[in-house]
């Protein structure tokens, strides 16, 4: 009653003064039908302050998201279930969404009336032009009487999380050689026509397979001996992302800094895609990605990803460099000064492919001419080192220049595919 007394609405508050001050008049004036009057405008308010009160915990909210990750600029439908868990129906409900301000204005619905144990399902659509983690919720349903007096406002614990996921570009196929790994007992071996003589086996260990039992090498050691598994393939591959603050050029969704986050989003999802076992590295060191779902985790991983206030690429080459059974080293890179192309291009010797994606940042800045001349360096370093060099201007999609990834040689690529 204290929770529906303190919701008077402005008019609510004048019924109950307005109420008051009739009996107060009716009793000196002793006046009946005044009093009758101050009676009935008194409790109006009271009865509506104590049949929203009773009203208060009867709702129960579900909220779904479809789908709960979106790429920057698409859109997502967020559902709301409400259901009255009660015998009697409720007055009118004004629902309340809690968005954050990237995703849109706040959605407001207003419900006239809910049955007894009736359920009532609200879409709306949030569309983000920003990467992020975005709460939506929780839900806040005020509750009033049909004659306005009382309003009572009550939030819902629960939230939703949407990842709004960077760009993914479709890239072409570009073979990429690089170092195969496995993680088996040892390479794949071929049977001989002879027979089962060349299998090599190993001791039995706890938990072996009977079936893979090796008789015949059994027999001539003495002990239990079964048949070596095949190595299990896979083609390992690291994606370096420059992160600086100090490597990029513009604001927005349009910098460059948002330009190459899409740019190794579309990569990553594309190799992955192919069966690459990736590792994200920036100028901070490895990003952890779980095994399971790499893409989804890749994208969340760079959903979230902001600015550096790092001003060299030593931490990365580090991560880079002690991580190690990398086939393939695809780097997408900012502002690069010669001396820190020289320590990324040592990187790549005989059985690694090195793959550099560099963004133009003097094309976001036409006034910085260190950066062009920095940009030309770098190419001219990497390419000396045997990396396969992608340049990537102001207005250029990754998915029109990412064929350049297969051109070898020590010379590099413009856009329109002669050499620079």
């Amino acid at each position: 009653m204290r929770a529906g007394l303190r919701a008077l609405t402005s008019r609510g508050r004048s019924f109950l003064a307005s109420g008051i001050a009739a009996l107060l008049m009716a009793f000196f004036l002793g006046e009946n039908d005044l009093f009758r009057i101050g009676v009935l405008v008194t409790a109006l308010p009271l009865l509506a302050a104590m049949v929203v009160a009773r009203t208060r915990y009867r709702l129960s909210c579900a909220r779904r998201l479809d789908p709960p990750r979106a790429e920057v600029g698409g859109e997502a439908t967020v559902t709301l279930r409400l259901e009255n868990v009660t015998r009697l129906p409720t007055g009118l409900l004004l629902i309340e969404d809690t968005v954050p301000y990237a995703l849109g204005v706040r959605p407001r619905f207003v419900l006239d009336r809910v049955e007894s144990r009736g359920v009532r399902e609200i879409d709306y659509r949030v569309r983000s032009d920003l990467r992020g983690r975005y709460t939506i919720g929780p839900l806040s349903v005020r509750i009033a009487d049909p004659f306005g007096l009382v309003e009572l406002t009550r939030s819902f614990t629960i939230s939703d999380t949407l990842v709004v996921t960077p760009h993914v570009a479709a890239l072409p196929h570009v073979r990429l050689s690089g170092e195969w790994t496995g993680g088996g007992d040892s390479r794949t071996r071929s049977v001989a026509a002879a027979g089962d003589d060349d299998v090599a086996p190993r001791e039995y260990r706890q938990g072996d397979d009977l079936r893979r039992v090796h008789w015949r090498s059994t027999a001539r050691h003495g002990e239990l001996m079964v048949r070596r598994e095949e190595q299990q393939w896979q083609s390992r591959g690291a994606l370096l992302l420059d992160s600086r603050r100090y490597a990029h050029r513009g604001e927005g969704p349009r910098s460059s800094f948002e330009v190459a986050v899409s740019a190794a989003a579309s990569i990553g999802v594309h190799l992955a895609h192919e069966g690459l076992g990736l590792r994200l590295v920036t100028d901070q060191g490895a990003e952890h990605l779980t095994d399971t779902g790499l893409s989804w985790s890749l994208l969340d991983t760079l959903a979230v990803i902001r600015h550096s206030p790092a001003r060299t690429l030593e931490m990365g080459v580090s991560a880079l460099r002690q991580g190690g059974g990398d086939g393939l080293i695809v780097a997408v890179l900012g502002d690069l000064d010669p001396e820190e192309a020289r320590e990324l291009a040592r990187l790549r010797h005989s059985g690694i492919t090195g793959v550099a994606v560099l963004l133009d940042v003097s094309t976001w800045d036409a006034g910085d001419r260190t950066a062009a001349e920095n940009h030309q360096a770098v190419q001219t370093i990497l390419a000396g080192y045997g990396w396969r060099i992608v340049r990537l201007p102001a207005g250029t999609s990754i998915a029109s220049v990412w064929q350049h990834a297969a051109n070898r040689g020590r010379y590099a690529l413009n856009p329109t595919g002669g050499a620079a």
